[in-house]
Protein backbone atom coordinates (compact mmCIF):
# COMPACT_ATOMS: atom_id res chain seq x y z
CA UNK A 1 0.00 0.00 0.00
CA UNK A 2 1.35 3.33 -0.86
CA UNK A 3 1.50 6.62 1.60
CA UNK A 4 -1.37 7.80 0.41
CA UNK A 5 -3.90 4.99 0.39
CA UNK A 6 -2.10 4.15 3.54
CA UNK A 7 -3.09 8.03 5.15
CA UNK A 8 -6.64 8.28 3.44
CA UNK A 9 -7.30 4.40 5.20
CA UNK A 10 -6.50 6.76 8.78
CA UNK A 11 -8.14 9.35 8.27
CA UNK A 12 -11.02 7.32 7.79
CA UNK A 13 -11.00 4.89 9.91
CA UNK A 14 -11.03 7.46 12.63
CA UNK A 15 -13.73 9.19 11.37
CA UNK A 16 -17.07 9.19 13.12
CA UNK A 17 -20.58 9.02 11.05
CA UNK A 18 -21.57 12.31 10.07
CA UNK A 19 -17.81 13.51 9.17
CA UNK A 20 -18.35 10.38 6.35
CA UNK A 21 -21.46 11.23 5.20
CA UNK A 22 -20.15 14.78 4.78
CA UNK A 23 -17.24 13.39 2.88
CA UNK A 24 -19.29 10.98 0.95
CA UNK A 25 -21.58 13.89 -0.79
CA UNK A 26 -18.82 16.17 -1.06
CA UNK A 27 -16.69 13.48 -2.70
CA UNK A 28 -19.62 12.82 -5.32
CA UNK A 29 -20.57 16.20 -5.99
CA UNK A 30 -17.07 16.15 -6.77
CA UNK A 31 -16.98 13.57 -8.93
CA UNK A 32 -20.43 14.53 -10.42
CA UNK A 33 -18.63 18.03 -11.15
CA UNK A 34 -15.48 16.64 -12.58
CA UNK A 35 -17.65 15.02 -15.17
CA UNK A 36 -19.71 18.05 -15.85
CA UNK A 37 -17.12 20.55 -16.50
CA UNK A 38 -14.95 17.86 -18.54
CA UNK A 39 -18.44 16.47 -20.27
CA UNK A 40 -16.56 15.48 -23.61
CA UNK A 41 -13.30 13.54 -22.23
CA UNK A 42 -15.35 12.07 -18.71
CA UNK A 43 -18.99 11.11 -19.99
CA UNK A 44 -18.00 7.64 -19.95
CA UNK A 45 -17.96 7.63 -16.31
CA UNK A 46 -20.90 9.17 -15.62
CA UNK A 47 -23.50 6.08 -15.12
CA UNK A 48 -20.06 4.83 -12.07
CA UNK A 49 -20.49 8.02 -10.78
CA UNK A 50 -24.27 8.27 -10.56
CA UNK A 51 -24.39 4.48 -9.49
CA UNK A 52 -22.28 5.73 -6.14
CA UNK A 53 -24.42 8.90 -5.53
CA UNK A 54 -27.80 6.61 -5.75
CA UNK A 55 -25.73 4.30 -3.13
CA UNK A 56 -24.92 6.90 -1.25
CA UNK A 57 -28.36 8.30 -1.39
CA UNK A 58 -29.62 4.60 -0.95
CA UNK A 59 -27.75 4.76 2.70
CA UNK A 60 -29.14 8.32 3.58
CA UNK A 61 -32.51 7.21 3.37
CA UNK A 62 -32.19 4.05 4.87
CA UNK A 63 -30.77 5.65 7.94
CA UNK A 64 -33.75 7.84 8.60
CA UNK A 65 -35.90 5.00 8.64
CA UNK A 66 -33.52 3.30 11.58
CA UNK A 67 -35.56 3.30 14.56
CA UNK A 68 -32.60 4.91 16.73
CA UNK A 69 -32.50 7.61 14.05
CA UNK A 70 -32.13 10.79 15.98
CA UNK A 71 -33.40 13.18 13.13
CA UNK A 72 -37.55 14.73 14.21
CA UNK A 73 -40.17 13.06 11.67
CA UNK A 74 -39.74 16.28 9.49
CA UNK A 75 -36.02 16.21 8.76
CA UNK A 76 -36.12 12.14 7.99
CA UNK A 77 -39.07 12.85 5.70
CA UNK A 78 -37.01 15.47 3.63
CA UNK A 79 -33.90 13.37 3.45
CA UNK A 80 -36.28 10.44 2.20
CA UNK A 81 -38.43 13.46 -0.22
CA UNK A 82 -34.39 14.41 -1.32
CA UNK A 83 -33.53 10.82 -1.68
CA UNK A 84 -36.53 10.06 -4.25
CA UNK A 85 -35.98 13.57 -6.16
CA UNK A 86 -32.15 12.03 -7.05
CA UNK A 87 -32.81 8.69 -7.55
CA UNK A 88 -36.02 10.06 -10.18
CA UNK A 89 -33.21 12.51 -11.34
CA UNK A 90 -30.78 10.06 -12.30
CA UNK A 91 -33.16 8.20 -14.43
CA UNK A 92 -33.59 11.17 -16.07
CA UNK A 93 -29.71 11.86 -16.53
CA UNK A 94 -29.11 8.05 -17.51
CA UNK A 95 -32.07 7.78 -20.16
CA UNK A 96 -30.77 11.83 -22.04
CA UNK A 97 -27.47 12.74 -20.08
CA UNK A 98 -26.59 16.20 -20.63
CA UNK A 99 -24.11 17.98 -18.19
CA UNK A 100 -26.46 20.59 -16.80
CA UNK A 101 -28.56 17.62 -15.38
CA UNK A 102 -25.69 16.75 -12.73
CA UNK A 103 -26.22 20.47 -11.63
CA UNK A 104 -29.50 19.63 -9.06
CA UNK A 105 -27.48 16.93 -7.64
CA UNK A 106 -24.00 18.17 -7.37
CA UNK A 107 -25.83 21.27 -5.27
CA UNK A 108 -28.30 18.90 -3.21
CA UNK A 109 -25.35 17.58 -2.00
CA UNK A 110 -23.10 20.47 -1.55
CA UNK A 111 -26.20 21.72 0.44
CA UNK A 112 -26.61 18.78 2.45
CA UNK A 113 -23.11 18.17 3.28
CA UNK A 114 -22.88 21.73 4.29
CA UNK A 115 -26.26 21.56 6.56
CA UNK A 116 -24.29 18.42 8.43
CA UNK A 117 -21.50 20.36 8.85
CA UNK A 118 -23.44 23.53 10.62
CA UNK A 119 -21.93 25.74 7.60
CA UNK A 120 -25.64 26.04 6.03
Amino acid sequence: MNNVASYAQNEIAGMDELSMEIRALIKSSAALNQIKENWEEQRQDLALALERNRRLWTFLASAMMEETCPHTHDVKQNIINLANFIFKRTNEVLSSPEPDKLDILIKINMQIANGLSGKA
